[in-house]
């Protein structure tokens, strides 16, 4: 009986285990492809405001963070459809683990070089690796908010960020993704203020 009450309380942690054993891995990952822990400015601030700023991506939050939540508030949508018997805890982990595959992508020499030429963030030069965290723990939030919500409230969820980044820092989600794919040099003009 002991050891059925051991196994049930392994398996209802099993989640949470390979979540940080994910999340510790990518940290790892990061830490070897050159990122900095924090800030070089040297201000312990968990938050920068100035999207265009050398301070961006350094902190543990800033304006993109937002496009994490939305991260997430997509991939509980794509799951739900995709994995709808698979357990909520699991399909969360799942939506943690792509966003941790995310970071470590976004962060490769690649990437950042495919910011800096074709995108308005010409000075990016990746992230920290608590902006990384950061940016995974808004994953996950926005996993979790959506999940709550429900789907017609997620997708005006999805419209007001999307609308208040683009009044706010002239980007969102979807104009990061097409300017990544395929840039616009329209965009990266009015993006630039021009």
């Amino acid at each position: 009986m002991d050891s059925q009450a051991s196994y049930g309380e392994i398996k209802s942690y099993s989640p949470a285990l390979v979540c940080a054993a994910i999340v510790l891995a990518t940290v790892g990952q990061l830490w070897r492809q050159g990122r900095v822990w924090w800030c070089a400015c040297g201000s312990w601030s968990p938050w920068s405001d100035d999207a265009w700023g050398s301070h961006n991506s350094q902190h543990l939050f800033d304006p993109y963070s937002l496009t994490h939540v939305l991260h997430g508030v997509v991939l509980c949508g794509l799951l739900a459809i995709a994995l709808p018997r698979v357990p909520w805890l699991w399909r969360w982990t799942l939506a943690v683990s792509l966003e941790c595959g995310w970071e470590i992508f976004e962060n490769s020499a690649f990437v950042i070089d495919r910011y800096r030429t074709v995108t308005a963030s010409l000075g990016y030069e990746g992230d920290s690796i608590f902006n990384s965290l950061g940016d995974i723990a808004s994953c996950g939030a926005g996993f979790w908010v959506a999940s709550r919500l429900g789907l017609r409230k997620s997708l005006a969820l999805f419209l007001a960020f999307e609308f208040v980044l683009l009044v706010w820092i002239r980007d969102s989600l979807v104009l990061n993704v097409v300017m990544l794919l395929c840039p616009v040099e329209s965009i990266r003009v009015w993006q630039t203020g021009g």
